[in-house]
Parts: structure tokens; sequence; C-alpha cells
């Protein structure tokens, strides 16, 4: 388990399923979420998704629970690995709204990105934040995360395509911010 001010990460739990499938069938949590995801979002979508948790060492997937009532409310991982390269891409998402804007994900991205750097010694953190998404990009950038890129008209979301932004951080400037 990691442990900050306001979270941990700690490995997925079976109880945490339906309430995983409860935000994951929230249509304003889902609105943040890269595609792909079925909806609605079953049990056995999620049971079939935990089921892939155990055994690899090309995803590190977390519960995000929080340090004043053990509360699962989300969740965040290194969701692809380039050992070539020395580069991972991450994920996050909060999916109780009443953590939303109040510095539980700013605490957890903290986390996996020290984890990241710290015990995975790679190179670069990256990640994709949709344009509308002003609260995650906010997050991104507490983290020391970085806009490299945009990607035009990327994501087809509430009837209009949106851009989504390529952010990244590097572990130099991860120990620039930890040692000033």
């Amino acid at each position: 388990m990691l442990t900050g001010q306001k979270v941990r990460l700690r490995a997925y739990r079976k109880e945490d399923m339906p309430q995983a499938q409860a935000y994951m069938n929230d249509m304003e949590v889902r609105r943040n979420l890269a595609p792909g995801i079925p909806y609605p979002f079953t049990l056995e979508n999620e049971e079939k998704w935990y089921s892939t948790l155990s055994g690899t060492n090309e995803t590190y997937s977390f519960a995000i629970e929080t340090l004043e009532d053990e509360k699962y409310i989300g969740g965040c991982g290194v969701n692809h690995i380039d050992w070539k390269n020395s580069a991972v891409t991450v994920g996050i998402f909060i999916g109780d709204k009443n953590y939303w804007s109040r510095g539980y994900g700013t605490d957890a991205m903290n986390l996996l990105v020290k984890f990241i750097f710290e015990q995975m010694n790679v190179n670069k953190v990256k990640l994709q934040v949709y344009s509308f998404n002003d609260r995650a990009r906010k997050c991104y950038e507490k983290c020391g995360f970085v806009k490299e890129g945009i990607l035009r008209q990327e994501i087809f979301r509430d009837g209009r395509y949106h851009d989504v932004y390529a952010m990244g951080i590097l572990r130099e400037e991860y120990y620039n911010r930890q040692n000033p």
C-alpha cells in the first residue's frame, strides 16, 4: 500500500466490484473516461477485468481509498509500460463525486508518480486528458505534468469533437520538484 495525505493506494478487492460497476455506469464519470468501456457496464464486465489483475507485470492497478474512513472512491494505475523507451502511460478516476475538487485525485496521482519514478525506475510518465476536463488537467499540472501536444478533434463526446491534450512528466522534473 502507498499512503499519502488523503488517500491510500491499495490492491483492488472483490468487495470493491459493485461500487466500481456503479462508478462506471455514472454518465458524468464515464464522460471523462477512455472510450471502449461497455455501457451499461455489468458486474460480469467488472469481474472479467478484476480477474486480469493478478500475475502480470504489464500493468499496475490500484484502488483509491480515503484515509479518514477507508472508503473506496476510485482507481488509478499504469496502463501501459514501454520498457525500451522507459515510459509509462497512466490513468486515474475518482468515481465518488463527493471527493471531486478536494485534492483526493491530486494526492493519488502524486503517490502513483512517486511509485513509478522511485520503484519502477522509468524516465517518463505520460497521460492524455480531454480538453473539456479542466478539473483533471489542473490536477495533473499540480503534480508536475506539462502539456506536450494537442490531438485535435480526437474524441467525440456530447455531440461534437474535442481535442485531447498529451501531458507528461520526466524523471528529472519529478526529482527537481522533490528537491527544489
